[in-house]
């Protein structure tokens, strides 16, 4: 069982996941529209979908679920891989080991930073599996230590949390990325979203069946409290 803090949402979820960056995106905007800043904190934590599915990220499949869920909430911060191919980052685990490395601080420094990772890849084609970029990132959140992510990520102390929650969730409830567990024992994956796969991976392509954003609303006030 997943356990959560009060006033806390706990989000088990992959930085290479555009679905992933759509609620993550959600999370933060709802929380401030509902001014719950000070009153809910989000937990994130690694569901590294390299290690489940044994393979690079694959960039032609993140390709067409960028075009699909992009065009659900414009303002998470899209665009295509605009930077040469060969900086595509095959693996997501030192931006996934930046987070934990953040939460050292606190929960709100790894918020702040996971999100700003999420941009940086999305929405600025970035390689966030460089080290000098996770730390470059870091600087430009105001919550983040990021000479303190430096170091973490230099000795490799945050490493073993992105396995240790894989194996959470391999023997838990968690059914991918993200999924949302909240303080009253409920959990939701993917909020508000139901979709198929049309055609085959790659080559195929999402197709959104349903799209309730406004299930964020009842998720941050529930968190709250």
């Amino acid at each position: 069982m997943i356990e959560v803090a009060s006033k806390t949402i706990t989000v088990f979820a992959d930085i290479g996941c555009p679905w992933a960056h759509l609620a993550v995106h959600r999370l933060h905007a709802t929380r401030a529209r509902l001014e719950l800043e000070d009153d809910v904190t989000f937990d994130v934590r690694a569901f590294p979908l390299e290690l489940f599915n044994e393979r690079p990220t694959p960039k032609l499949i993140l390709d067409a679920e960028i075009c699909v869920a992009g065009g659900l909430d414009p303002g998470a911060g899209w665009q295509l891989w605009s930077s040469p191919s060969y900086h595509w980052p095959v693996s997501f685990l030192p931006a996934l080991e930046a987070v934990y490395a953040a939460k050292e601080q606190s929960l709100k420094a790894s918020e702040q930073l996971d999100r700003a990772l999420r941009v940086a890849f999305y929405q600025q084609s970035r390689t966030i599996s460089m080290h000098h970029e996770i730390v470059q990132v870091a600087r430009g959140c105001d919550r983040v230590d990021a000479e303190q992510v430096d170091s973490a990520l230099r000795d490799g102390r945050a490493r073993s949390r992105v396995f240790e929650d894989k194996e959470l969730a391999e023997r838990s409830e968690v059914q991918g990325s993200p999924h949302l567990f909240l303080p009253d024992g409920s959990d939701v994956h993917n909020p508000g979203i139901e979709m198929h796969w049309e055609g085959r991976k790659p080559g195929g392509f999402p197709v959104v069946d349903k799209d309730d954003p406004a299930i964020y609303d009842d998720l941050l006030r529930r968190a709250a409290g």
